[in-house]
């Protein structure tokens, strides 16, 4: 079978320029790219002979033969191979299109890298805000070799691998794909006589200190931006930035919980029993918080206000406090026999009165061994037969 004619698969005359060419196949690779139409067999199709055919096209040796001898010139110098020059220069321009990056050509200076330093901080110091000194490990451009990593008055030789590109590359099948030079090592060039100072690499390394401000509410797992402080860039390009990530220490007394504090507080039985007002630790110093008569253990106060500013808002949390009643230990002779005299006092017909919960709880524990809770009650009572 006849293969049909690249001009016409194309659609271009056989005196469209090179220009004209390009832009005919840019055309067809992004409409039929086996990417935009997955699973399209035919789709596919169309894109290998577009490629194809621009394989030829835009070879002027590979055009000279098939203009003159057609398919039959041409056999064994197609196929959807990646030889071309000016083909890999136009796959590459198609993937920039589709995917937002270039597929091939020398890069540009690339920007230093980015760092990360984790900085511990106590709550105090994360809920107030602070001002913190930090020493960090820097790479900067070495000034005896202006970063080309040559010794003074020696020359810088353009790799011969990949003729300073930085890359080579290499074919997989349909697809051809760039890789490091393995001679360069991306540089692009070559260096007879090293840098003394630097060995050759072009940076220097060394240790500065930062001043880093925290502002008032970080918390556990927010970064802080250095602009500019992290490597330094090849020559030509700007340095990285610095993330100074958070991380806050446990406290002894206070929990965090987003832009609220939790705190446990231990009261006598006396004073849960009676009420009154006991001092709370809080970030800003004590505050009073009133007992409720009768308060239970386990039992939840909110003090409004007193927790911690959002970094990222004017919202203020709050402190939350948990109340514990702490039993007596170590009670002398006479302090069992008030207990006890106490214990006894409030048996009797006001028991339920004075412990609600146990009565509540004992009384459920005996309709739980008798069988004689509310359902059996209502049981008894129901004169309809139960279902079958």
């Amino acid at each position: 079978m006849s293969k049909a004619c690249y001009y016409e698969i194309l659609g271009v005359a056989k005196t469209a320029s090179e220009g004209e060419i390009k832009k005919a196949y840019r055309k067809m690779a992004m409409k039929y790219h086996p990417d935009r139409n997955p699973d399209d067999a035919e789709a596919e199709n169309k894109f290998k002979e577009a490629s194809e055919a621009y394989e030829i096209l835009s070879d002027s040796q590979k055009r000279s033969v098939y203009d003159q001898f057609g398919h039959a010139g041409l056999d064994g110098q197609s196929g959807g191979g990646f030889g071309g020059g000016g083909f890999g220069d136009a796959f590459g321009d198609i993937f920039g299109d589709i995917f937002g990056g270039g597929f091939g050509g020398r890069r540009g200076p690339q920007p230093g890298a980015d760092l990360q330093y984790d900085l511990e901080i106590s709550l105090e110091d994360a809920v107030a805000g602070t001002t913190v000194d930090i020493r960090i490990p820097t790479k900067d451009v070495c000034d005896a070799c202006d970063g080309t990593g040559a010794e003074s008055g020696s020359d810088v030789e353009t790799c011969p691998t990949c003729h300073g590109a930085g890359q080579v590359r290499m074919q997989q099948g349909f697809f051809a794909v760039n890789r490091t030079c393995p001679s360069c090592h991306g540089s692009g060039k070559l260096i007879k006589t090293p840098c003394k100072s630097c060995r050759g690499e072009g940076y220097t390394h060394s240790h500065k200190t930062l001043s880093v401000k925290i502002p008032a509410g970080v918390d556990t797992g927010d970064r802080i931006r250095l602009q500019g402080e992290g490597e330094a860039g090849e020559p030509g390009a700007p340095r990285g930035d610095l993330y100074v990530r958070i991380r806050v220490k446990q406290h002894s007394i206070f929990e965090r919980d987003g832009n609220n504090l939790y705190c446990e507080l231990p009261i006598s039985f006396a004073k849960a029993a009676l009420g009154g007002s006991v001092d709370v630790p809080t970030l800003g110093g004590k505050a009073s918080l009133k007992i409720p008569a009768g308060t239970q253990s386990g039992q939840r106060f909110k003090m409004s206000g007193k927790g911690v500013k959002s970094v990222r808002s004017s919202m203020v949390g709050d402190m939350i406090v948990l109340v514990h009643i702490e039993t007596p230990v170590k009670l002398t002779a006479r302090q069992k026999e008030l207990l006890e005299e106490f214990e006894q006092s409030l048996q009797g017909k006001h028991y339920k009165q004075h412990s609600p919960k146990s009565h509540s709880f004992f009384d459920s524990v005996k309709a739980f061994f008798t069988g004689d809770d509310d359902d059996t009650k209502k049981d008894k009572n129901n004169k309809d037969e139960p279902w079958n």
